[in-house]
């Protein structure tokens, strides 16, 4: 009872202020204070504040905030656990695959080609010079990667 007379009282000073604003022609922070304001007489009139009320003083109710406390702890343990450990399994999976040499792209047909195995595609004897010239950043910093 005491609820709805405060949420009642909360929405008539809003609509009161929302009245004054709309009178110094702020009509676009009038209307957002007015729909401020009626939001408690609406939680009034849709009985969530009673719900509330009967709610906070609920011996199961609180029972259950703390049940969903402990599964919050619980999920919140594991996130911990699973990044000090390296990531999910998928992730150490993927980090074990990439560590093989003979491993294929999960989009490859055959095997990719290590450093060592296979040969360079021929170029042209004017251009070798002039090309390896171009490209000796872009392979210093692709080398700094590990790529």
């Amino acid at each position: 009872m005491i609820a709805e007379t405060v949420c009642s009282a909360v929405s008539a000073a809003g609509l009161g202020i929302a009245v004054i604003t709309a009178y110094r022609k702020r009509f676009l922070a009038a209307t957002r204070i007015a729909a401020y304001s009626l939001v408690p007489i609406g939680l009034v009139m849709t009985g969530v504040v009673e719900w509330l009320a009967d709610t906070a003083f609920s011996l199961t109710a609180w029972a259950g905030f703390a049940v969903l406390g402990v599964a919050w702890l619980l999920f919140m343990t594991t996130r911990v656990v699973e990044r000090r450990r390296g990531g999910t399994r998928k992730e150490r999976r993927a980090a074990r695959a990439a560590a093989r040499p003979d491993a294929v792209a999960p989009a490859a047909s055959a095997p990719s080609l290590g450093q060592g195995q296979g040969s360079r595609p021929a170029t042209r004897p004017g251009s070798a010079s002039r090309g390896d010239d171009d490209f000796s950043d872009i392979e210093a910093i692709l080398k700094k990667h590990g790529i």
